[in-house]
């Protein structure tokens, strides 16, 4: 977590092993310390968004570990639209979506 986090964190944005390292750092800091890794997953959802758009897969991953987070913290109303939001990009037409077959 945070020995990836502090190796990556003078890259610019753009780069994929800060973004990597953002999300392990805010994925290890939810297994004990969840009010911690809310803001770090939240940013790192964002950064994904902002500049990973194309990819589904980095923005689906972000979004899960996100709403567990909020689920681990009470928000559950949150973390079920967190995960509306993912079953929906799912279903819809794209390389991780359905096909229809």
């Amino acid at each position: 977590g945070w020995a990836a986090w502090k190796t990556y964190l003078g890259r610019p944005d753009t780069d994929g092993y800060r973004c990597n390292a953002q999300g392990l750092l805010g994925a290890a800091l939810n297994e004990s310390r969840p009010e911690e890794a809310l803001p770090v997953l939240e940013a790192n959802l964002a950064l994904a968004q902002r500049y990973w758009s194309h990819s589904e897969r980095t923005i689906l991953v972000a979004q899960s570990i996100l709403a567990s987070c909020l689920g681990d913290l009470g928000r559950l109303d949150e973390a079920l639209v967190s995960v509306e939001i993912k079953f929906v990009r799912q279903l819809s037409p794209g390389p991780l979506g359905n096909t229809g077959t």
